[in-house]
């Protein structure tokens, strides 16, 4: 068997013809080079499968369901086959920059006695051509480490998620198993909800150099999607509070509710009037 590589980058797919190309593009074009990427295709009806074969780089391996299974059980297949050390979930549509995963595994690797529990980043919001609509980042935060409790309370009082979407993210493959990999009965937080139960066995670390990028494109934030991402953060707000580990109080969490509310209104009205 081969040596395993320091990183496993895996990409979840399902009807991800449009913009898998690019993301496959964005991993190989990194400056650290000792990684694995795993795209496994959740039986896609389009060409996902096609356009991933095009890539005949051995570091690129496709594994295919026979049948589609869902995102829960498709992002912890991915955590499942991972063979790498370190893990970093890359969903379809989004970008690495060349330097990310030579930024985040510098960390990881001085992290001797594994204090760090994930490594975050800044990063581009982008659409459906790749144009740069805004950035995003934890605000007022500079490099370096941020207390787990910190981050639990930061991401309850305003209601979102502080640390970002998965491609911005690292974390020990080992960790990731260990927590139960992901859960995604409340939908839009299985990221979310990921972070925060990571963040259970350590600490997070900031880089604020933009080194991912999320794409959003025109229509997929109806106002039926609004009102559930509200909703989903709503029910995760309940969860944390239902678990004392977390330490977020009364206020923390009426905060969050009411704050996840006017952010899902600013968020459709961005896409609405900016996305094309």
């Amino acid at each position: 068997m081969s040596v395993a590589p320091a990183v496993s980058v895996c990409i979840p797919a399902y009807r991800g013809a449009a913009h898998i190309g690019e993301a496959i593009e964005s991993v190989l074009a990194q400056t650290f080079t000792d990684f694995e990427l795993v795209v496994i295709d959740d039986a896609s009806p389009d060409d996902t499968a096609q356009v991933v074969m095009r890539y005949r780089d051995p570091r690129v391996r496709l594994v295919r369901n026979e049948s589609n299974a869902g995102v829960q059980a498709n992002w912890n297949r991915c955590l499942e086959l991972a063979r790498g050390r370190y893990f970093k979930l890359l969903p379809q549509d989004d970008l690495l920059a060349p330097e990310c995963l030579a930024r985040e595994v510098e960390v990881l690797e001085a992290d001797r006695d594994e204090r760090v529990a994930l490594v975050c980043c800044a990063r581009h919001i982008i659409d459906r051509r790749s144009r740069k609509l805004m950035t995003r980042g934890y605000a007022r935060r500079e490099r370096g480490p941020i207390p787990a409790r910190t981050v639990w309370r930061n991401c309850m009082q305003r209601g979102t998620n502080l640390m970002g979407e998965p491609g911005g993210v690292l974390f020990r493959t080992a960790l990731g198993r260990r927590i139960g990999g992901f859960d995604a009965s409340i939908g839009n937080v299985t990221d979310l909800d990921c972070w925060f139960r990571l963040l259970l066995h350590g600490d997070a670390y900031y880089l604020p150099e933009r080194l991912a990028s999320f794409r959003v494109a025109h229509g997929s934030w109806s106002l039926d999607i609004g009102a559930r991402q509200a909703a989903h953060f709503r029910a995760f707000v309940a969860r944390v509070g239902a678990n004392p580990a977390f330490g977020t109080n009364a206020l923390d969490r009426m905060r969050g509710r009411a704050m996840s509310q006017l952010n899902t209104l600013a968020r459709l009205i961005f896409y609405r009037l900016v996305v094309r």
